[in-house]
């Protein structure tokens, strides 16, 4: 059965990451709880899919990670014409995202493109590279190594950042083939990015209990005493100490 094909390349993919990653796991947990300590803010920015929502508001989600999402909205309602010969590039758009974030120096900013060489991706991890900003990455280094990169840099975010973490997805994302089908099947970043980030927190956990701070985590708001739990305990204190 495809079921079967599936959850055993899952497994897969999974002992591929614990086997290859667990030293970068490691030291990403480190970097945040040393972080923290030193009063930053660890922000996570589009992983996969907007993945990283696995983690915000709910429970078992730690209060030290905070969203750090953009909207350019432009007013422009008229007729559809040719605009080829224009120059609409929009790299240089992270630096004027970044000064108007919360985000300072020595702060760390997730992000994440499979590929590696997402332009936009790499614009706000460059930009926020020369203000001094923590950059870890999450990419498919099987990806990366396969494609050109499109940023005047030359770059792609591995080649970059402070530290990447390989979500080991396969070239071209899709990790299962079926007979009779041309293209793969299943996406294989989305379920590594999760595992990855909630891998890197248990990290941080620890790193932050032996430098002697509790780690606040969130109840479920759905369960009796949650809700009350998150807005006496945690949402304060989160305010008032970033973690």
């Amino acid at each position: 059965m495809i079921l079967d094909d599936y959850q055993k390349r899952v497994d897969q993919l999974f002992e591929q990451i614990k086997t290859t990653q667990r030293e970068n796991i490691i030291t990403a947990g480190k970097m945040i709880a040393e972080t923290i300590d030193a009063g930053g803010n660890i922000y996570l920015s589009g992983i996969c899919h907007s993945i990283e929502m696995d983690l915000f508001n709910r429970g078992g989600g730690p209060a030290f990670y905070r969203t750090f999402h953009y909207k350019l909205d432009v007013q422009s309602d008229a007729r559809e014409r040719d605009r080829s010969d224009l120059d609409t590039d929009m790299e240089g758009l992270g630096a004027y995202i970044l000064k108007a974030s919360t985000i300072r120096p020595g702060d760390i900013l997730f992000v994440g493109s499979v590929s590696g060489r997402t332009k936009g991706v790499v614009d706000l991890a460059w930009e926020a590279k020369k203000m001094g900003i923590k950059v870890i990455a999450m990419s498919s280094m099987s990806y990366a190594q396969t494609v050109d990169a499109v940023h005047s840099s030359g770059k792609k975010l591995y080649e970059f950042v402070d530290l990447t973490l390989d979500n080991c997805a396969p070239a071209a994302e899709a990790m299962l083939e079926v007979d009779g089908i041309e293209a793969n099947f299943a996406a294989a970043s989305g379920i590594a990015s999760s595992y990855i980030l909630w891998s890197v927190t248990a990290v941080v956990l620890e790193e932050m209990q032996k430098s002697g701070k509790t780690p606040l985590l969130l109840k479920s708001a759905n369960f009796p005493g949650g809700t009350e739990y998150n807005n006496a305990e945690v949402y304060p204190h989160y305010k008032e100490f970033g973690w």
